[in-house]
């Protein structure tokens, strides 16, 4: 946390955001809404789709990552038994 803040206290835009953040409060609680709250809101109807959709998506890209991984294995293998002959 505290190269972090170190990090920000030398990068100018970090320094500019925590000046924003100290100076300007409202700048920083823009988002509290005010007159409806958060809690409040809701999506009208479900939206279990999206959330399939992207829980596919996820599942494909892990075994994508499994199916290289085996390959880039196999690969090093060929490569070490060659090396060794």
């Amino acid at each position: 946390m505290i190269g972090f803040m170190r990090y920000l206290l030398t990068n100018r835009i970090g320094l500019a955001s925590i000046v924003m953040v100290f100076c300007y409060p409202a700048v920083a609680l823009a988002q509290s809404g005010g007159a409806l709250p958060l809690g409040s809101q809701t999506l009208g109807r479900a939206y279990w789709h999206v959330f399939v959709a992207y829980a596919i998506a996820w599942l494909l890209v892990a075994f994508w990552i499994a199916a290289m991984s085996r390959r880039l294995f196999r690969i090093e293998n060929r490569i070490s038994k060659s090396v060794d002959d």
